[in-house]
């Protein structure tokens, strides 16, 4: 299920993107390609404008400037004088040289098709030059030219000179630089791609592990209730046809296993309100030191019982008033204790303290129980977790250090444990 998710996430996000990338890229292109052909026309404008005012201040055209000049702007000219080519064009037109002739009898078809209502009107000045610059489609290569007819007039004579430009090199280079977007937006998709597998499998990375802990959450808490939900039922069954005297005793099962479901039940509730951010925090300012002493008074009896040492060291100057949940912070100081005591052997030892050091209240919990290994610490605070010496325990259903770990949590702390000096285990929260 999450893998053809994964999939479609990683299609969706690298597929818009990819769009979006496209999109922009055609978008460039077009106001590059736009931009290009406009400055290439303005510079053809330009070299014709400086043409003409050269040939304006000469007297004689003569085939070495006409050689000259086509070969420094890789132009194309064909001049005539009241209507007849230059001997230049003839001495051209020869061999492989017969195409310019058509190419600039089309430049001059294309000139007259679209000057009909662009041309001016000659002036009865005794000197005149125009220039008019256009873009055509040859037919016989199918090429793009710039063309350009410049007019001159002086008294009775007539000249008109024909100047073409190849839009060749242009388009050379805006299909090289097409294919060059072409291959960056392959890359690109590539790799966003790639980037959108490893963000969506990131972004469902804590919803998967969510997932799974939900099911092994649902598996441990089915596994938990039909234990005690089968001693009910067994009881229930046998006090149909019990005796009188061991009827009393059913009954005492029948309680203490349904004591045993509601204290679970509480439990996961506890955890579901966590889960569902409604997960209830008051702080208010309250004594941490009195706190704890209330809980030492508290499970003093219980630790005597085991015959367990049971001590607290709390700091002789006054601490600072401690911005907390007193109700929530006496569960947790509950949960570790208890958790002690039933880990602890007898005749062991165990320590509660609390120190301050720089604006934080660090509340410790120490014994010389049985310990908790390196493995099994990482996973010590996971719900239903509980370690393999200690799964024969009834009491204990490996919920505490879950809520409790919570409920730090909501206080903004962290809880620690690490392995006490001698043996045994020290849990430490840290507000």
């Amino acid at each position: 299920m999450f893998r053809k998710v994964h999939i479609r996430l990683t299609l969706l996000c690298a597929g818009i993107t990819a769009v979006i990338m496209i999109i922009m890229s055609l978008c460039y292109l077009y106001v590059s390609e736009t931009g290009l052909y406009r400055n290439q026309f303005q510079s053809f404008q330009n070299d014709i404008n400086t043409i003409t005012t050269n040939l304006e201040q000469q007297s004689v055209i003569s085939m070495e400037w006409l050689s000259k000049m086509e070969a420094q702007g890789n132009y194309l000219f064909y001049v005539l004088d009241g209507g007849i080519p230059f001997l230049y064009n003839q001495l051209n037109d020869t061999g492989e040289s017969s195409a310019r002739s058509l190419l600039l009898e089309e430049c001059r078809k294309a000139y007259q098709s679209v000057t009909i209502t662009d041309t001016e009107k000659q002036s009865d000045s005794s000197y005149l030059s125009s220039h008019f610059e256009f873009e055509f489609v040859s037919e016989s290569t199918g090429s793009r030219y710039f063309g350009s007819v410049i007019s001159m007039g002086k008294y009775a004579s007539s000249l008109e000179i024909i100047v073409l430009s190849s839009l060749q090199p242009l388009e050379q280079q805006i299909l090289e630089q097409r294919f060059h977007f072409i291959l960056i937006d392959l890359a690109a998709i590539f790799l966003l791609t790639v980037f959108s597998w490893l963000f969506t499998g990131l972004l469902l990375k804590p919803i998967m592990e969510n997932h799974r802990k939900q099911v092994q959450f649902v598996a441990s808490a089915s596994h938990e209730l039909r234990t005690p939900l089968a001693v009910i039922l067994s009881a229930a069954e046998c006090c149909k046809s019990a005796p009188s005297e061991k009827l009393e005793g059913f009954l005492k099962t029948i309680s203490q296993e349904g004591l045993r479901m509601s204290a679970l039940v509480n439990d996961m509730l506890t955890l579901s309100g966590s889960d569902n951010q409604r997960f209830s925090v008051r702080p208010k300012p309250i004594e941490l030191d009195t706190l704890l002493m209330n809980s030492y008074e508290a499970f003093d009896p219980l630790a005597q019982d085991k015959s367990i040492a049971l001590s607290i060291i709390l700091p002789e100057k006054a601490l600072p008033l401690c911005s907390a949940d007193p109700e929530r912070i006496s569960q947790v100081v509950s949960i570790l204790l208890h958790n002690a005591i039933s880990y602890t052997p007898e005749h062991g030892r165990i320590e509660l303290s609390l120190f301050h050091k720089k604006e934080h209240f660090y509340l410790s919990v120490k014994d010389n129980g049985i310990g908790i290994a390196d493995e099994d610490k990482k996973k010590i605070f996971d719900r239903f977790y509980r370690v393999e010496k200690s799964r024969s325990t009834k009491d204990h259903f490996g919920l505490g250090l879950s809520i409790a770990y919570e409920i730090v949590k909501a206080h903004g702390g962290n809880i620690q444990v690490a392995d006490a000096d001698g043996g045994g285990s020290i849990f430490t929260v840290i507000l």
